[in-house]
């Protein structure tokens, strides 16, 4: 999460969508009283680039994936209202997948069914760590919601908006070593895309998402 009182946005970060990237190519801008949260282990990433590491954080109780909520009523609504707010969402079919592969990265993995009945909550997790991050009693809270199928375009376009004097760059942060490359179309059996259609109803109708 990046709070930028120079640039005058708030970045809140979803999960499974690029988020320690944007957030490591943003925090390149950032200036000395900017709130930047920590992000582990890439905080050596960042420093290595030379950019900004995690700061200010600590005194408010700012962290990474904090919710829209919590940060309007950390700063108040004179900030809240006067910066542009943005974060990042992805087809949840494909964010899924990518979660299962980020979760576990070596064989033997559990099947993917055996993953959604284990302790970790699969769905509930990336709800709770996407849709409800950027909206406030179910309505979205935020100036924009980039989407993840449009990284550059949309990183772009953040560029112009916020007066970013560069291109955002985005570092390889969190990279796996998934070896299946097939589409989720191709690996998510009919209960599963029917359970992610059920879960993540909203978001696919916001946004237009389809198999």
């Amino acid at each position: 999460m990046i709070i930028s009182h120079k640039y005058h946005f708030i970045f809140i970060k979803t999960t499974k969508t690029a988020g320690t990237s944007i957030e490591i190519a943003l925090s390149k801008f950032c200036g000395s009283e900017d709130i930047i949260t920590p992000i582990y282990p890439e905080e050596e990433m960042r420093a290595q680039l030379g950019y900004r590491g995690a700061q200010n954080y600590q005194t408010d109780g700012f962290y990474n994936h904090i919710h829209a909520a919590e940060i309007k009523k950390l700063i108040g609504d004179k900030i809240w209202n006067s910066y542009y707010k943005f974060c990042f969402e992805r087809n949840p079919w494909d964010r899924f997948v990518s979660y299962y592969y980020w979760r576990y990265q070596l064989e033997p993995r559990p099947t993917i069914a055996e993953f959604l009945e284990s302790e970790f909550k699969p769905l509930f997790f990336l709800r709770r760590t996407g849709f409800k991050l950027y909206t406030i009693d179910g309505e979205v809270a935020v100036d924009r919601v980039c989407l993840y199928e449009n990284l550059q375009e949309e990183l772009e376009q953040l560029r112009i908006r916020l007066g970013l004097p560069e291109t955002l760059q985005l570092p390889r942060a969190k990279s796996s070593t998934r070896k299946d490359q097939r589409s989720y179309r191709e690996i998510l059996d009919e209960n599963t895309q029917k359970l992610i259609r059920e879960t993540f109803s909203k978001e696919i109708s916001m946004f237009g998402y389809a198999l």
